[in-house]
C-alpha cells in the first residue's frame, strides 16, 4: 500500500500522494551542514591539488634548474621532497583516510541522531515508510560522497602524473598514495555509509554509534591494507647462481635463497662473496640452492585495485541490507 500524507491546495480541501523526492529533500534539509562541510573539504583539497600543480610543481623545477646550474647535487631531493612531494603526501593522507569522516557522519548524526531524538519515528508517523526513509538516508549520503570521493581521486591522480618527476623516493605501493589514486577510495566512503547506518540502528544512540562506526571502518581497512598483497598473485623470479632483486619500480614483498629446500627470506651471503668457483663452494657448504624474489610489478596496479574494491563494495552491499533488515525488525 503506498503511504499518502495529507497536503492541499490553499483554498481547496483536495488531499494528495506526499511528493515524489519529499524524504530526499528532508535528508537534504536535515544535514545539509555535513553535506555543505564536505563539498567545502573536497573543494578545499581540490583547489590545492591545483595550486601544487599550476604553480608549486612550475617554481620547484625552476629552483631545481637554477640549483643545478649552481653544481649543486642535492637539487632535486631537497627541493622535490619538501616542496612538492610533502604536501602532495598530505593531500593523499586526507583523501584515503575520508572515509573515518564519512563513517562518523553516517552512524552518528545521520542515523543515530535521529533515532535517538525521535526524528525517524515521526517521519514514520507522517506517511514516510521506514524503508522509503532508510533508502533517501543512505541514498542521498552516498551519492555525495561518491561525486566527492570520485572528484578527488581524478584531480589526484592528474597531479601525480603530470609531476612524477618531482616525486622522489615515492611509489605506487604506499598505503595512502595506492588508496587516493583508484575507485578504492570511493569505495571505502561508500561503505562507510553502509556501516555507520547499520551500527546506528543496532545501537540505537548517537555518540555510541559515531565511536563503533569509526573503528569497524577503520579495522575492516586495516585488515584489507595487510592482506593487499595477497589479492592478486604476485610475481616470483628465480635464479641458482645470484642474488636477485625486484624492478625499482615493484612492489617488493619478499627476497632470499632457497637453503636446504627451503624458502629464507632477507638472508646475507657476504662471506662468499670472491671468485665465481669460491662463490659455489661457499653457499653450496651452506646448503644454498638458489635465489628468489617476490614482487607485484607496477602493471599490477589495477587488479589489485579492482578486487579490492569489489570486496569493499561487496561488504558495503551486505552492511545495507543488513540495516534494512534490522529496521524491519524494529518497526514490525
Amino acid at each position: 500500500m503506498t503511504a499518502v500524507v495529507a497536503t492541499s491546495t490553499p483554498g481547496s480541501g483536495a488531499v494528495g500522494p506526499a511528493p515524489r523526492w519529499g524524504t530526499v529533500r528532508t535528508v537534504l534539509r536535515l544535514h545539509r551542514a555535513a553535506l555543505l562541510l564536505w563539498g567545502l573539504a573536497v573543494l578545499g583539497l581540490t583547489g590545492w591539488l591545483v595550486w601544487l600543480t599550476e604553480v608549486t610543481a612550475v617554481e620547484e623545477r625552476a629552483r631545481m634548474e637554477a640549483c643545478d646550474l649552481a653544481g649543486q647535487d642535492w637539487c632535486d631531493t631537497t627541493f622535490s621532497t619538501f616542496g612538492f612531494g610533502a604536501p602532495l603526501g598530505w593531500i593523499g593522507l586526507l583523501s584515503a583516510h575520508a572515509f573515518l569522516a564519512v563513517a562518523a557522519f553516517a552512524g552518528g548524526a545521520l542515523i543515530g541522531r535521529e533515532l535517538e531524538n525521535g526524528t525517524a519515528r515521526f517521519a514514520w508517523t507522517q506517511g514516510v515508510p521506514p524503508t522509503r526513509w532508510l533508502t533517501a538516508e543512505l541514498a542521498v549520503p552516498a551519492l555525495v560522497v561518491t561525486v566527492g570521493a570520485t572528484l578527488l581521486v581524478l584531480v589526484y591522480r592528474w597531479v601525480r602524473g603530470a609531476n612524477e618527476d618531482l616525486l622522489m623516493g615515492t611509489g605506487w605501493m604506499e598505503d595512502h598514495d595506492f588508496v587516493a589514486r583508484g575507485p578504492v577510495a570511493v569505495a571505502y566512503a561508500v561503505c562507510a555509509v553502509a556501516v555507520g547506518a547499520l551500527t546506528a540502528l543496532l545501537l540505537r544512540r548517537a555518540l555510541p554509534a559515531l565511536g563503533v562506526s569509526v573503528a569497524v571502518t577503520w579495522l575492516f581497512v586495516r585488515v584489507l591494507t595487510e592482506y593487499r598483497s595477497a589479492l592478486w598473485p604476485a610475481v616470483s623470479r628465480s635464479s641458482a647462481t645470484q642474488v636477485l632483486d625486484p624492478p625499482d619500480t615493484a612492489w617488493a614483498l619478499e627476497t632470499g635463497a632457497v637453503v636446504h629446500g627451503r624458502r629464507v627470506p632477507d638472508v646475507q651471503f657476504w662471506q662468499c662473496e670472491g671468485t665465481a668457483a669460491f662463490r659455489r663452494g661457499c653457499l653450496d657448504d651452506r646448503g644454498v640452492t638458489g635465489f628468489y624474489t617476490t614482487y607485484h610489478p607496477e602493471s599490477h596496479f589495477w587488479p589489485l585495485q579492482l578486487v579490492e574494491t569489489g570486496i569493499v563494495l561487496a561488504v558495503a552491499a551486505l552492511a545495507a541490507a543488513a540495516a534494512f533488515r534490522v529496521l524491519r525488525r524494529r518497526t514490525a
